[in-house]
């Protein structure tokens, strides 16, 4: 099986500190820059699994490269290059304390509350007698507090003004960014024969005052897929839809008794799981882009980053 890498530890020049999160090791540069890494580890439950998927983080950085290109109209972002097919290079921004969640349809965590009663999700009142993968009126947006550990917790956009961790008028800005983001996510993925069904976008404020795009888009880590072919019939049934997303791990984690919650064991990740789960990001990978993916030869990651990092730097 392909070697993964699920850690890093590089030494850059003109480097200022790290910070490793969940999935990705973001590397400060004293220049102004950052250094995004994307490892091939995987989150689920707000809980980073034991074992690397192989090429899934070549997967999400050239997802999020793809997309950050397709969107730049829309919004700056963030992006200057990408030297390796795992590694970002781009401008550093103040990052708002919140993520924009946006939801075309009644699923996942959404429709969860649901099931379990709730009709007000992050102040957005949901009418009643809606089914599960039900496509929402119109898309809504559900933020959430953005934590550097533990979970993010919902909050709606009047406690978000309110508490300041946004002003109003960011804010505002913030949400019409969301929703034409969204709206051009939706339409590459129904030229590729899929549904963008939600998604979560991050922003930041660079120097210059300039909201930023930040981070990864529309990569099956932040957002959920389904297959347009036979939705409206699975959905008139009642039946699951088929989709390309995370989610496919968190169903497997339940499935096996595992929520993130104390006590709990997570499951035994083998070899051939590792495996399928990489296949499913593959797939969501070309089905997205158009392209066929290329594995990158995986023998020895850390020397092939850095040498690409050093020259694109230098």
């Amino acid at each position: 099986m392909a070697q993964t890498l699920t850690q890093t530890d590089l030494h850059l020049p003109g480097q200022d500190h790290v910070y490793h999160g969940k999935v990705r090791d973001v590397y400060f540069l004293k220049d102004g820059r950052i250094v995004m890494v994307a490892t091939d580890r995987i989150s689920a439950f707000d809980v980073v699994l034991p074992e690397g998927i192989p090429y899934k983080g070549q997967v999400l950085n050239q997802i999020a490269t793809y997309f950050l290109e397709a969107t730049k109209d829309i919004v700056p972002n963030w992006l200057i290059s990408s030297p390796d097919p795992m590694v970002s290079l781009g401008r550093r921004c103040k990052p708002f304390r919140v993520e924009m969640v946006i939801r075309g349809y009644l699923t996942g965590s959404a429709w969860r509350a649901y099931r379990a009663g709730e009709r007000i999700l992050c102040g957005v009142e949901l009418p009643e007698g809606m089914k599960e993968n039900e496509a929402f009126a119109s898309p809504i947006i559900t933020p959430t507090t953005k934590e550097d550990e533990g979970h993010d917790e919902n909050i709606s956009k009047e406690e978000i003004i309110r508490t300041g961790l946004v002003s109003k008028e960011d804010y505002e800005q913030l949400e019409a960014y969301t929703y034409a983001l969204f709206r051009r996510g939706q339409e590459m993925a129904r030229e590729r024969g899929l549904i963008l069904v939600d998604t979560k976008y991050e922003f930041g404020k660079g120097e210059d005052g300039t909201i930023y795009l930040i981070d990864e888009i529309h990569t099956p880590d932040s957002s959920r897929y389904f297959y347009a072919e036979g939705y409206e019939e699975r959905f008139q049934k009642g039946e699951e839809q088929k989709q390309l997303s995370k989610e496919f791990v968190r169903q497997w984690l339940i499935k096996h008794g595992f929520q993130g919650r104390a006590g709990e064991v997570i499951p035994t990740m083998t070899p051939e799981y590792c495996r399928e789960v990489s296949d499913r990001y593959i797939e969501l990978y070309e089905l997205v882009t158009g392209r066929p993916f290329v594995k990158e030869p995986t023998d020895d990651l850390t020397s092939r980053i850095e040498h690409n990092l050093l020259a694109a730097l230098r």
